[in-house]
């Protein structure tokens, strides 16, 4: 696993809050606001716990202990602690549009009007920014695509690796599952409780499965399926979704949902995706 101890700086309304969600959303821990003078205590502390995923984020709103973030990372460069400076950037024209369109108050005040400060916080952040190992310009960058550069940046493993997918069955008398992305019905298939041998049984049992499998509407289905999220999946991890819930559901969630989860989520596993199966209401069954 690679060790990140990242600080996070640059304009106001550059975009700070969105990144600390996406590394959020990656493992790291992340603080906001922490003055400059206690960086160096706190990675001393991240080192002696192993915490090796940190983001921090330090920024004007800290008034004068911010002015001594330049002089902290001088002095953790001098005493070999590792770091990264992200710098988020955005044009002036930009970080106006955003300040009226949210009506948020520039944390310089109000003393100034909105593009002077603008301006004087350039300034200030201007030695920050030379002194930056990643800088990102989010003026023309849209939510989805900042999430992808961050994720991109400082994520693990592939993009197929980042997203996580949960496959799960579940019956429709039990009530939908409130958290799908996708609902798939798979009531029109026959229903292996009619069979009062198959009745006690799931979808996880062979003998569920050998009748389900019998009948070709099965198989046509799955290659439907198949193909649906073949085209699906990668638009959704595209657009920095992080975790995508495809719920499955037959009569009571026993038997036919729970054997074409269990199909899809080997389709997928095959696919090399990171994904997950639950079969939410196997325990109602008596």
């Amino acid at each position: 696993m690679q060790s990140h101890f990242l600080i996070i700086t640059g304009m106001s309304g550059a975009g700070k809050t969105q990144v600390v969600r996406t590394l959020e959303d990656l493992n790291f821990f992340c603080i906001d606001n922490l003055p400059a003078t206690l960086i160096p205590k706190f990675a001393e502390l991240c080192r002696q716990t192993s915490e090796d995923k940190v983001a921090l984020v330090v920024d004007i709103r800290g008034g004068r202990f911010f002015d001594k973030l330049l002089q902290v990372l001088d002095e953790m460069e001098a005493s070999g602690q590792k770091y990264e400076l992200l710098f988020l950037d955005a044009s002036d024209a930009t970080l106006v549009r955003r300040y009226k369109e949210t009506r948020r108050r520039h944390p310089l005040g109000e003393r100034n009007t909105l593009l002077k400060n603008i301006t004087c916080e350039r300034e200030l952040l201007d030695p920050l920014r030379e002194k930056a190992t990643h800088i990102i310009d989010t003026s023309t960058l849209t939510t989805a695509q900042l999430k992808a550069k961050v994720t991109e940046m400082f994520g693990e493993g592939s993009s197929k690796e980042r997203m996580g997918i949960v496959v799960r069955s579940f019956g429709f008398k039990h009530g939908l599952p409130l958290d799908s992305d996708l609902v798939l019905d798979v009531r029109f298939l026959p229903n292996p409780f009619y069979v009062e041998e198959l009745r006690n049984m799931t979808g996880n049992d062979r003998p569920v499965a050998d009748f389900i499998c019998r009948y070709p509407q099965t198989f046509q289905y799955l290659k439907l399926e198949e193909q649906l999220l073949d085209f699906l999946v990668p638009q959704y991890i595209n657009e920095g979704k992080a975790q995508l819930v495809i719920s499955v559901g037959c009569t009571g969630g026993q038997h036919r949902s729970v054997f074409i989860v269990n199909k899809l989520y080997e389709y997928l596993r095959e696919k090399g995706y990171s994904v997950d199966v639950t079969h939410r209401d196997i325990p109602h069954r008596k």
